[in-house]
């Protein structure tokens, strides 16, 4: 994790906000602490390296259901997904996932896919900075708050 950029009250609220367990954060971590730095798992460089390798043109900030639900999706998923097994618990857990990751946890904007495959999109989106959206905009009502306070 580079902290290069940060501040030092950034760095430290950065250092502090990735000692807590993940559970502190509830649906709102990548709210609330800078998606670059968030690890999921302990081994978000394998996932992320060999879901682009297998996933290279997989556009993942507006998901295509048909890319994880059709039957020539599930035939290319399933060997990506078992590499994983014994490496992330409960890899194929169903849980949900965000269609478009503009948006929240909504009917319309979420699916039912796997640990792995939720781990995988969820990696990219931070590294690639898709995720960065939700963190800004989640940031600016405090930044407008001081502003205005400070006059």
């Amino acid at each position: 994790m580079a902290a290069a950029g940060l501040g030092p009250g950034e760095a430290a609220a950065a250092a502090h906000a990735l000692s807590l367990p993940a559970e502190a954060f509830g649906n709102d971590l990548i709210s609330s602490v800078d998606p670059k730095f968030l690890n999921l798992t302990k081994v978000d460089d394998q996932i992320y390296r060999e879901f682009r390798a297998a996933f290279r043109d997989l556009r993942v900030e507006v998901l295509d259901p048909e890319e994880l639900k059709s039957e020539p999706a599930k035939e290319k998923w399933r060997p990506f997904c078992l590499r994983f097994q014994g490496l992330v618990e409960d890899f194929n857990y169903g849980t949900l996932l965000r269609l478009d990751c503009r948006g929240g946890y909504t009917e319309d904007n979420s699916i039912f896919a796997t640990r792995i495959q939720f781990f995988a999109i969820e990696i990219a989106r931070n590294r690639e900075g898709w995720n960065s959206a939700v963190y800004s905009r989640a940031r600016e009502p405090a930044a407008l708050e001081a502003a205005s306070g400070s006059g």
